[in-house]
Formats: C-alpha cells, sequence, structure tokens
C-alpha cells in the first residue's frame, strides 16, 4: 500500500519530484515529462496533472545542465500538440454521445455551455488563450471537438499555442529558475506566470462586457446529430 500511495504522490506531483526523477532515472526523465504533458492536456479526465509548474521546473534543471533544454523543449513540444490533437478528436468522436447522458462524472453540460460561450467571444483564439489557464487547458480542445470546429483551423492553434506555452514556461524555468528568490517562493512565481499569462484575456473580456452593457445572455452549443 506504501510504494501505491508513493507512486500516485510521484504520478500527482512529479513537478516537486522531478530533481529526484532527473538523478535516479537520467533518460527515462525525458519519458515521464513526456507521458505527463501529454495526459494532462489529452486526455479530458486528467486536469489535475501539473502543468505550468512541471515545465517550469524542467526549464530550471535545464539550466543547471541536469537536462538537455533542446531534447526537452522538442518533447514537450510534441507532447501538447499531440495531446490537444488526441483531445480534439476524442471531442468530435465522443463528445456528443458523452454530454447526451444525465451524470456523467468529470464532464457536464455546464462545462461545455460556459465554454462555448468562451468560444463564441474569441473563437480561434481559445485554444491559444486556453494554454495558459489550468484546467480549462484541458477542456478546451475536448469542446472545440465536440463543437466541431475546423480542424485546419484547430491544428493551427493548437501548435502555435502548444509553443507559446511551453515557450513561456520552459524558458522561464530555464532563465529564471535557479535564482534564490524563486526557488524560496516557486508556488508564487507559478501563480504569477498564470496570471500574467491571461492578463490579456482577462482585460478583453472587462472590455467586451462594458461595451455590451453587460453578461451575455446564456448560450449552449448546439451538439451534432448523431
Amino acid at each position: 500500500m506504501d510504494i501505491f500511495a508513493n507512486f500516485m504522490d510521484v504520478f500527482l506531483h512529479v513537478d516537486r519530484h522531478l530533481l529526484e526523477l532527473t538523478a535516479a532515472y537520467p533518460k527515462a526523465v525525458y519519458f515521464i515529462l513526456f507521458a505527463v504533458v501529454f495526459c494532462e492536456t489529452g486526455l479530458v479526465v486528467t486536469p489535475f496533472l501539473p502543468g505550468d509548474s512541471l515545465l517550469f521546473a524542467a526549464g530550471a534543471l535545464a539550466g543547471v545542465g541536469a537536462l538537455d533544454v533542446t531534447q526537452t523543449f522538442a518533447l514537450l513540444l510534441i507532447a501538447a500538440i499531440a495531446g490537444d490533437g488526441v483531445n480534439y478528436w476524442a471531442g468530435r468522436r465522443l463528445g456528443p454521445r458523452v454530454f447526451r447522458k444525465e451524470g456523467v462524472r468529470f464532464l457536464n453540460r455546464k462545462h461545455l455551455d460556459q465554454t462555448y460561450r468562451f468560444y463564441e467571444n474569441y473563437g480561434q483564439k481559445t485554444i491559444i488563450l486556453a494554454r495558459f489557464v489550468p484546467i480549462v487547458r484541458t477542456f478546451a480542445p475536448f469542446v472545440a471537438g465536440v463543437g466541431s470546429m475546423d480542424y485546419a483551423r484547430f491544428a493551427a492553434s493548437n501548435v502555435v499555442g502548444a509553443l507559446a506555452w511551453v515557450g513561456v514556461c520552459l524558458g522561464g524555468g530555464y532563465i529564471w529558475g535557479n535564482q534564490p528568490f524563486v526557488n524560496e517562493n516557486f508556488s508564487l512565481v507559478i501563480l504569477g506566470i498564470v496570471f500574467v499569462s491571461i492578463l490579456p484575456a482577462l482585460v478583453q473580456v472587462v472590455l467586451e462586457r462594458r461595451r455590451r452593457g453587460g453578461p451575455e445572455s446564456p448560450k449552449t452549443v448546439p451538439l451534432p446529430e448523431e
């Protein structure tokens, strides 16, 4: 039981254990990084996995030579793009049937409709902006698939968003991750990165609501015919 508990702790908080994993498994740690990022972005049922903090921690280790920065960037970029792609097709193929059912755990019509309204406001930019918002990052491609967003548009936004997300978080860790202040206030730094990343979107939401004179009326996503 203790072994299972330890495994789950490492799996769910791999960002905190990354230094230990890198020292113990210098080759396999790349696969671990790839798997966690792929699952966090590609499986709609695992939004609880670390994303921003894991990339930042990986960048910090690359900054001291414990990880190869080029290999790490390439693998995480592929994982992020592939994860969103799988999530999109899962939403497109399975989403409508899942959301028509009542009481489906982890997924509900309310989340679908809320995300759809976000798409109504920001369209293609949603896939890029969502990369920097935990939880939303996991659900956005799934909802894009449910709503049958044009795949060419989705794929372009997927690549741009992945480049921005991996570049900012991994690059931030590489440049600043080993500064004493950052090490002592790691959680606050990650929150700061997330806040700065989504600030333009928040400003746009406020301006849009002021322009329209208040919150939008509720909208529901039209599910495709079975």
